[in-house]
């Protein structure tokens, strides 16, 4: 298991903007991962199941090799992704190229350190944008519904403490904004059948709040965005008992998408 501590995806669409007009201390985990890590994700919304994602990692002589993929598909949103990345011992950033589609528009994007800057090249809606941000240690590329961009900014965390953490959203031209965590009290569920210790956290990313879950091994077990009513829930894992009812109030209609 890569070294990790659970930090939640960024603000739900990202990519999605993209591809629209502009509209406690941590804990400690493994030092010197060897092989691949690989899981399997379960996408809902209000509990009804919407897409699926999953992430793989294998150990190279240069850091880490990753690919994500996520497909979601429901009223108003037709999403699918595939990254691949390359990242150094340390989990820090060298190089990703992103394929998306989201409703029939295509977004690709390509990520990588330049000097003491990151640059960014996004490609949607038919025009291509080139920026540089701010280079940070702490930071992870983090597409929507991605569990491999998770489990890299889980690794950070433990690695900077849980301090000056970053993320990079591909949202227009893209931006880096800070990541701030509180932890909250453990709670208990059960992966594959076997009791399990879960790990409580909340996550805020521009504005916007996450409640994280991960286990002893501190790998990535759910991560929930209430705002849209959202989780990606790792296959074979029962939260007990549940955050929150995962069925929206009578009279107020399950979200497609967010108002932008």
């Amino acid at each position: 298991m890569r070294t990790a501590f659970l930090v939640p995806f960024a603000g739900v669409f990202a990519l999605i903007l993209a591809a629209r007009p502009p509209a406690t201390p941590a804990q400690t985990g493994k030092s010197s991962p060897v092989g691949s890590e690989s899981g399997s994700f379960e996408i809902a919304q209000h509990g009804h199941a919407v897409g699926t994602a999953s992430f793989q990692f294998k150990a190279t002589k240069d850091g880490y090799d990753s690919t994500s993929l996520v497909k979601v598909t429901m009223q108003g949103l037709d999403y699918a992704l595939s990254k691949d990345e390359r990242l150094s011992p340390a989990n820090q950033l060298l190089h990703v190229q992103l394929n998306a589609a989201v409703n029939g528009e295509a977004v690709n994007v390509v990520a990588a350190p330049d000097s003491a800057q990151l640059l960014l090249n996004i490609s949607a809606m038919g025009k291509s944008t080139t920026t540089r941000l701010n280079a940070h240690p702490g930071a992870v590329f983090l597409p929507d519904f991605d569990p491999g961009a998770l489990e890299t900014l889980l690794a950070l965390a433990v690695q900077q403490n849980n301090r000056d953490l970053w993320a990079i959203l591909p949202i227009n031209a893209g931006s880096v904004v800070p990541v701030q965590l509180a932890t909250y009290a453990d709670q208990e569920g059960t992966l594959d059948g076997k009791p399990v210790a879960v790990h409580h956290l909340v996550a805020t990313i521009s504005g916007a709040g996450t409640d994280l879950f991960s286990g002893p091994d501190n790998q990535l077990l759910q991560a929930e965005l209430p705002q849209q009513g959202f989780a990606l829930v790792r296959k074979g894992f029962i939260l007990t008992p549940p955050a929150r009812p995962i069925v929206p109030p009578t009279g107020i209609p399950s979200q497609t998408a967010p108002a932008f």
